[in-house]
């Protein structure tokens, strides 16, 4: 089959209809390249939010928690807070959503001069992406591509076909009501998510309920699906569909492998790091009785959610994307290595010290961690938080996701969707690369080379389609993830142009770009250049906590 020949349409939920338009994410709005926060007024607060909770929806399952919602109307907008000031809180400030996107434009901004220190940019091949993105659209999806689900982790579930969720819904109890539905997707996509890195070209995963095989993300969400559904994740013997801190504080590696199915032969890469990443979320959900209320459930964030005094309720209960951003930045803070990124002390996750960003006259000494001192100093007009480039790519992978099962279940509104950005990762990133815009320089692919032998040798593996290799914050990758989050709000702005006549007056989301586009693009480039691994044009070292 080429790339472009016509494949199967637009996958169908259970019962047969068509998956309704994604109002919030097909939006006509004319949002711009460098636009990032809403600035509309919002109605007041109302205190009847509460007694929805399971009249939000009836006892059906209709449609799964991955079928967007129908069209609200009308929907109030409402502001959205800024960003702390980073002079003065320089570590909320990384952490904050929008300081993604502001970030990442230095690096852009580089690209798009030809300044970068570790790749050649040719943006004369930009338009050869653009047609490749929007050809895959065309090809899969009909116009005017209403029918695009946001991107997100219920995709997955739902490979081959099947809405695995959906059919999970159907199976439990009348008295299980929609907030315990919502609470117990909120817990599965969750784990799934945090398990969801690279999982090599050796690992596959058979599914016990229909035998069949499956690889990579859809490979790690069938198999978490299957996990869950025998609670493995769960200390509760009254309720096997939940995730706990105590199930989770208990967790081994050799569970992890076992309900993986990773073993001699079948390794999963990262698997004792993906282990220890869900350990430690255990204890940080006994750690924050706030969000995760006294058995430590992530689901039970929901609770936190609409009891929150930022939630608006007229036609439709309408949360602020921040509510939910600062629950998972905050609440899940303890799961990062502690290796990561720190100022005084204050590990800032998937951020990472850039060459290419602003430097202190005194730059870290690591190209994987910085110590900084305790002082917010400048040093040569810069001050030390400015070389810092955040990514949160987990964090905003489970944005897009768990908004998924509270929207349709729960019908809520999330306003402020277009702060979160396109993910830094290597499929998005590869289709770059694959494509011709980015060249790694040769000196960086001598060293990534030389990394990737060390690898096999470290591993036994034999090399079938040699690839440069980096650990996760290596300059290279860093620079890269940099430029590939300006590249897909450049990228979306670029195919909706390209689609002008079929869209008929409608706009393709960032989010709808990335499911059907870029990420797809990405993914299929890398199977025509790289037919024996499928893997990506660089290659990471993945500890199982980034990608």
């Amino acid at each position: 089959m080429g790339l472009f020949s016509r494949r199967g349409r637009t996958p169908k939920p259970v019962g047969g209809d068509p998956m309704p338009a994604q109002s919030l994410n097909s939006s006509k709005s004319k949002t711009s390249l460098n636009s990032g926060s809403s600035s509309i007024k919002s109605p007041g607060f109302s205190s009847n939010r509460i007694m929805n909770r399971t009249s939000a929806g009836t006892t059906s399952t209709a449609g799964g928690p991955g079928t967007p919602p129908t069209p609200f109307s009308p929907i109030p907008k409402i502001d959205m807070p800024k960003p702390p000031d980073p002079q003065l809180d320089p570590v909320g400030y990384l952490r904050s959503l929008g300081a993604v996107r502001a970030r990442s434009k230095i690096v852009t901004d580089k690209a798009l001069r030809n300044e970068l220190n570790h790749f050649d940019v040719d943006m004369s091949k930009f338009g050869d992406v653009v047609s490749f993105v929007a050809n895959i659209i065309k090809r899969d999806y009909d116009a005017p591509f209403t029918s695009i689900p946001p991107h997100g982790r219920h995709q997955h579930f739902a490979v081959g076909g099947r809405d695995r969720v959906a059919h999970l819904l159907s199976t439990f109890p009348a008295d299980v009501d929609n907030t315990e539905k919502c609470r117990r997707m909120i817990d599965l996509f969750l784990v799934s998510v945090l398990l969801d890195a690279g999982a090599g070209t050796k690992w596959s995963y058979k599914s016990t309920d229909n035998g069949r095989v499956y690889r990579r993300s859809e490979g790690i969400a069938v198999a978490s699906l299957e996990m869950f559904k025998t609670g493995m994740f769960s200390s509760d013997p009254s309720n096997k569909f939940q995730v706990d801190k105590e199930a989770l504080k208990n967790l081994t590696v050799d569970q992890l492998a076992l309900g993986l199915q990773s073993g001699p032969g079948n390794e999963m890469a990262g698997l004792e790091g993906r282990a220890q990443l869900l350990i430690r979320l255990g204890h940080a959900l006994g750690g924050n009785i706030d969000y995760f209320g006294e058995n430590g459930r992530p689901g039970n964030m929901l609770d936190h959610i609409l009891d929150h005094p930022a939630v608006q309720v007229s036609s439709v209960m309408i949360v602020p994307l921040p509510v939910l951003w600062n629950i998972l930045m905050n609440g899940l803070a303890p799961i990062w290595p502690p290796s990561r990124t720190a100022i005084n002390g204050v590990s800032l996750g998937d951020a990472w010290p850039c060459s290419s960003m602003p430097q202190p006259a005194q730059s870290p000494s690591s190209p994987t961690f910085s110590p900084f001192p305790n002082t917010t100093g400048q040093s040569n007009g810069v001050a030390p938080w400015e070389s810092i480039l955040p990514f949160h790519k987990l964090t905003q992978w489970l944005t897009y996701s768990l908004m998924q099962p509270m929207q349709s279940i729960m019908k809520i509104h999330f306003a402020g969707q277009e702060l979160l950005t396109g993910l830094p990762e290597y499929r998005n990133g590869g289709l770059f690369i694959d494509m011709g815009v980015l060249t790694l320089k040769p000196a960086d692919v001598e060293r990534g080379l030389a990394h990737y032998e060390e690898y096999c040798q470290r591993n036994g593996t034999k090399a079938n389609e040699v690839a440069p290799m980096f650990e996760p914050g290596d300059d290279v990758v860093v620079e890269w993830r940099g430029v590939t989050v300006g590249f897909l709000d450049r990228l979306r702005v670029e195919v909706n142009d390209y689609l002008r006549n079929e869209l008929a007056g409608n706009e393709l989301s960032l989010a709808q770009v990335l499911e059907a586009g870029s990420w797809k693009g990405g993914r299929e480039i890398a199977e025509v250049s790289r037919p024996n691994t499928k893997e990506p044009p660089i290659l990471i070292d993945s500890d199982g906590t980034v990608f």
